[in-house]
């Protein structure tokens, strides 16, 4: 049994069919054998649509509240991924960065990532 990391980008957890095909993927694994951890991001053109509605509210948004707000897109496919596995009768949770304890450094923007625990997530598994 193998541990393995996938992840999907925007254009391919685009659409509801398009998480529920990436869902079909990931059971494929699990159904032979393998732990997964997944790592999506949001949907299509939501980071774009997010982005321009801060710029609506304030011309130069803090980096630290496009930090906050542009994470709502990864939770949203988060959420449906896990629904999507959960259909499809597999054991799927979703977790946050906050959830799994990534620490990052304080570069708004453009953190980079200091530590993981993983603990939570092997536990999971």
């Amino acid at each position: 049994m193998a541990l393995i990391v996938q992840k999907y980008g925007g254009t391919s957890v685009g659409s509801v069919e398009r998480i529920q095909a990436v869902a079909k993927k990931i059971k494929a694994f699990a159904d032979g054998g393998d732990q997964l951890v997944v790592s999506v991001s949001a949907m299509s053109g939501e980071t774009n649509r997010m982005t321009a509605l801060a710029k609506d509210v304030q011309d130069m948004p803090s980096l630290r509240e496009m930090d906050v707000l542009l994470t709502t897109g990864e939770q949203v496919t988060i959420s449906l991924l896990s629904m999507a596995l959960q259909q499809l009768g597999c054991d799927a949770i979703s977790y946050t960065g906050s959830q799994v304890r990534i620490t990052t450094d304080s570069e708004h923007g453009k953190a980079r990532i200091k530590s993981i625990d993983d603990h939570r997530i092997r536990e999971s598994l």
